[in-house]
């Protein structure tokens, strides 16, 4: 009986280790390989995309190029969805940020504060993000990146970013930016302010950052300045808020105030924004001291007087922090 002889397997080939490396390469690709730059934490590079950006600027910053959520076709509709890029809900931070670089073309170390715009397909500001950059010497340019952060699903596709506005304080006079306690110990600052009827509301806060007691007594005192950080002329800056408001709780007669290491004291910056005859004052800067003698504070704050050209300081109070 003839027996079939079975068929030996033929011996392997090598396989060249380019092919190897083209493989891997294509693995990797297709899981997802994250970008450690990506503002989305856990989302594959391909996801975005970086464009160019032209934004005149402002004041020596400008916006250099924006990173987006790249568009990804849309799968077949079906009966029950139907998804698009416009659509598409990233969960949590939108990925979105904006490039950004500041040269100081002044004589002067400064810290910068500033506020990147991302606009819409038509223009219309979608998102606004501040961020602070403290000691730019002068003749040096940085670079940096500011995100715009967790958006509402419905918020139009964003197409762009530009630079709304830029405060620049003398690094010497400005507070709080890089974290560090100044050398006086204490640390001076503003926040967000209320409005109702015309009427401004600004707390100012001081933090006592060191390690030793500091005592303030009264008033805080208080320079407006313009753009070139000059002092303005015409300005009265009254010790309590009676000649605006009688609303302002804490507006009583200035006691000692000694804040130990932690604690924290307020006063309230008043004013109304009325416009009348005359002519409108807005400034962009105040100088502040917490008392007399202490070292001065340039803080960016747009105080709107209209034509009434009268700011009320009300005395430091201690608050809980």
């Amino acid at each position: 009986m003839h027996r079939r002889t079975p068929l030996r397997p033929a011996a392997a080939r090598p396989v060249p280790l380019l092919a190897i490396l083209a493989a891997t390469a294509s693995l990797l690709t297709a899981c997802g390989a994250e970008d450690a730059g990506s503002a989305t934490a856990g989302a594959p590079a391909a996801a975005f995309s970086r464009t160019s950006v032209y934004d005149p600027g402002k004041d020596g910053v400008r916006v250099t190029s924006l990173t987006l959520p790249r568009p990804s076709p849309s799968p077949s509709p079906s009966r029950s969805r139907s998804v698009s890029a416009e659509s598409l809900d990233l969960g949590g931070d939108s990925g979105i940020s904006a490039a950004y670089e500041i040269t100081n073309h002044g004589t002067e170390t400064l810290t910068y504060t500033v506020t990147i715009t991302f606009t819409s397909g038509d223009g219309g500001a979608m998102a606004n993000e501040t961020t602070t950059v403290p000691g730019v010497r002068p003749g040096k340019t940085v670079r940096g990146r500011v995100g715009a952060g967790t958006l509402p699903p419905t918020t139009p596709r964003i197409t762009g970013a530009k630079v709304t506005e830029v405060a620049e304080v003398p690094a010497a006079e400005a507070q709080g930016a890089d974290g560090t306690c100044p050398s006086s110990g204490v640390r001076v600052s503003t926040d967000k302010g209320d409005a109702a009827m015309g009427l401004r509301v600004v707390g100012l806060h001081l933090v006592n950052c060191g390690k030793r007691e500091y005592e303030v007594e009264g008033y805080p005192e208080l320079e407006l300045l313009d753009e070139t950080r000059e002092p303005i002329d015409g300005v009265r800056v009254l010790r309590g808020s009676r000649e605006i408001t009688s609303a302002i709780e804490g507006d009583g007669p200035p006691r000692p105030v000694t804040l130990k290491p932690g604690e924290t004291a307020r006063a309230d910056l008043v004013w109304r924004n009325t416009t009348d005859l005359g002519t409108p004052v807005t400034a962009p800067y105040a100088r502040v001291r917490a008392k007399s003698g202490a070292a001065p504070v340039t803080l960016p704050e747009h105080i709107d007087l209209g034509t009434t050209g009268k700011l009320g300081v009300t005395p430091w109070v201690k608050t809980d922090r």
